[in-house]
């Protein structure tokens, strides 16, 4: 007859294994659109470089920092392009550029979290959806760090992400008979809160 030690040999193992697989857990973030800084720098004629950014995006990532996996989606409303300029903005979202009238309004960038080192992820491995082409898009991480949110009290990730794309792949080649380097520097700073 099984005594109740010996039952407790038995299930002690297992009960010892159940918090560690729920810390394993994958935790799930909702980006802050107000912390969150999609930006970009653009060749003019190799006489200067053109830097703007865009005012509204939204997104989410996934998070297992004890398995090293992640994944993520960021959509960037193109139509909140700002150069600091408004007939330059106008003209990106006219005919000759996002073509808005007719293509998608979001650029949506999403994939999974790569290369952690001590939880903490060192790039994106994804796709970049932009006028209506899809092409593959790596960032480097610089910099990742999560922190207890002093006033919300959950906790708060946030990364700063970069890397660069040939905009002329996604049909958006204006200015390339000019002598314009197609060639788009992309930097998405980014922060995020975990859901409740």
């Amino acid at each position: 007859m099984r005594t109740f030690a010996d039952t407790l040999r038995r299930l002690l193992p297992i009960v010892l294994l159940v918090p560690a697989a729920a810390s394993a857990a994958t935790v799930r973030y909702t980006l802050d659109p107000d912390h969150t800084y999609p930006s970009f720098e653009a060749d003019h004629m190799g006489i200067s470089t053109w830097r703007g950014k865009f005012n509204r995006s939204k997104g989410w990532v996934e998070l297992d920092k004890a398995r090293g996996s992640g994944s993520f989606e960021v959509s960037i409303a193109l139509d909140s392009i700002d150069f600091g300029q408004d007939a330059l903005n106008a003209w990106a979202r006219g005919k000759d550029f996002f073509d808005l009238a007719h293509r998608p309004h979001d650029a949506v960038y999403k994939g999974r979290l790569a290369g952690f080192v001590d939880g903490a992820p060192t790039r994106a491995e994804g796709t970049l959806t932009l006028h209506g082409v899809t092409r593959p898009l790596e960032l480097r991480i610089d910099h990742f760090k999560c922190m207890p949110h002093p006033m919300l009290k959950r906790e708060w990730c946030g990364a700063d992400a970069l890397g660069s794309f040939d905009r002329g792949a996604y049909g958006l080649d204006a200015g390339k008979a000019y002598g314009f380097d197609m060639q788009v520097a992309l930097r998405i700073q980014v922060e995020a809160l975990r859901d409740k």
